[in-house]
């Protein structure tokens, strides 16, 4: 599985809206495949298909616990509630991280790799990272939603709670 170039900003793809997938196929399977190793690889939690050049409704979000390597195809956000504020990055733009405030819980349907639908429930970092691909999905960049930047001694003291 090969590792996929990580698209960065201004590329235009980052800021357009994706088409709905329509093809369940060995094809998508592959991608989705690629597209974990290329996340790994770039240490990254989450990945969405604009940032490897496709117009797709296409992300993945492992956050490294028990709910495993989550794939949205075509997700949709069914209801978010509360409010959380936290350090966000981006593959997209490397070294880079700012304050966002997201909602702290979200619910969403999606399809997953054979076209079957699905919903699920996040919280706190987890519905944080969702959020943050599904935006990509629909042209929002994190830097559009930035309170203020991170310096990087900030970062270390976040990185070691």
């Amino acid at each position: 599985m090969p590792v996929l170039k990580i698209i960065n900003y201004p590329a235009e793809i980052l800021e357009q809206t994706c088409k709905p997938v329509l093809k369940f196929d060995r094809k998508l399977a592959k991608l989705l495949d690629d597209m974990f190793e290329t996340m790994i690889e770039h240490d990254g939690v989450g990945l969405a298909a604009p940032q490897i050049g496709r117009a797709a409704r296409i992300a993945i979000v492992d956050i490294d616990d028990e709910t495993g390597t989550i794939e949205m195809i075509n997700p949709q956000i069914l209801e978010t509630t509360g409010e959380q504020t936290g350090p966000e990055g981006c593959l997209s733009f490397p070294d880079l991280f700012g304050e966002v405030t997201r909602p702290n819980f979200v619910k969403i349907k999606a399809l997953d790799r054979k076209g079957r639908n699905y919903t699920l429930e996040a919280e706190g970092f987890l519905a944080r990272a969702i959020l943050h691909e599904i935006d990509h999905l629909d042209g929002i960049l994190f830097t559009t939603k930035v309170i203020r930047y991170l310096e990087e001694d900030e970062l270390k003291g976040v990185e070691s709670q």
